[in-house]
């Protein structure tokens, strides 16, 4: 049974991983986060001690080790632009990071945490769970026989409605969250790149707090993709059903449809990396360079590779 912290607990993806965490017959030990609404650990791990200070995690892991009981891994489910400070820390006290997206904010911060590694043995794993999902390696496959010369249109579109609370948090900054394409749209553009090859344009052509839209070619596709936290946006039909999210994925006409078991991945990626298994900090970098590049590029005109819908 292997020994856990984890940091961020009160965060909305933090019962993922005491689930997986539960699921894989391993134990949370030691909990952290600056708010202290976490009684969903009772839940999982009522036994797991909770601390609101770093420092006081950082003492309690030190003497933890002293006293034999070293931590194996610390899950970071911590705000975006904390994952590297804690992944370092991770690293430094004995143990493995298992970090969410995005791993980082920065490519070079790849580079950093990549000398960590080396100088301290430990190892980086990362919440790629696209990659796991049944329909994409079915997709992947399919693309993969496609004759050389062929690239699929595909066209992704992602909304998932966010309340006022949003923007008022650490999420609506983007020094802190790296923004929309960053914050809710990284392992989506880590799938495209996974299935279709190397990254070769990457167009914007909306960029907003809210809205992000633009247009990138790969290997195997030219994709149109559409990122939205307004309910608006949302079609009339799915509204009037009373649906805040909106997921579709078409390539070549087809929908791909991975909405089952989306939930349930980051099981799938525990059960992964404690078989020997699991994705390292360099399977990010694309998919990190294509965030930031959207982060500060000029916004295009409209035009015939913009998401349709721009043009509603």
């Amino acid at each position: 049974m292997k020994r856990f912290a984890l940091i961020g607990a009160a965060g909305y993806i933090a019962p993922r991983h005491m689930k997986a965490i539960r699921d894989t017959d391993n134990s949370l030990v030691a909990a952290m986060d600056v708010n202290d609404s976490v009684g969903i650990i009772d839940s999982h791990f009522p036994d797991a001690r909770y601390f609101t200070d770093f420092e006081q995690l950082d003492a309690h892991a030190y003497s933890e080790r002293l006293a034999g009981r070293p931590l194996d891994y610390v899950s970071i489910a911590s705000p975006n632009f904390l994952h590297s400070a804690h992944m370092q820390w991770a690293l430094r006290a004995g143990a493995d990071a298992i970090c969410e997206k995005p791993l980082v904010l920065w490519p070079e911060q790849i580079d950093q945490l990549k000398a960590i590694e080396a100088d301290t043995g430990h190892k980086i794993h990362t919440i790629l769970q696209l990659r796991l999902h049944p329909a994409i390696l079915d997709l992947r496959d399919r693309v993969s026989k496609m004759p050389a010369e062929e690239k699929a249109d595909v066209d992704l579109t992602y909304i998932t409605a966010r309340g006022d609370w949003y923007l008022r948090s650490w999420k609506g900054v983007t020094e802190k969250s790296g923004g929309i394409a960053t914050n809710i749209g990284v392992h989506f553009f880590d799938m495209l790149h996974f299935v279709y090859g190397k990254l070769h344009e990457n167009i914007v052509h909306l960029n907003t707090p809210t809205r992000a839209a633009g247009y990138l070619e790969y290997d195997r596709a030219r994709v149109r993709w559409f990122l939205s936290l307004d309910v608006n946006d949302v079609p009339a039909e799915e509204r009037e059903k009373g649906k805040r999210t909106f997921r579709s994925v078409t390539a070549d006409g087809e929908s791909v449809e991975f909405s089952d078991g989306f939930t349930e991945l980051h099981t799938r990626i525990y059960e992964d990396i404690l078989s020997g298994g699991g994705f390292g900090v360099e399977d990010n970098r694309t998919a990190i360079e294509t965030v930031t590049d959207i982060r500060s590029a000029p916004v295009a005109p409209l035009g015939e590779l913009s998401h349709p819908f721009l043009k509603r």
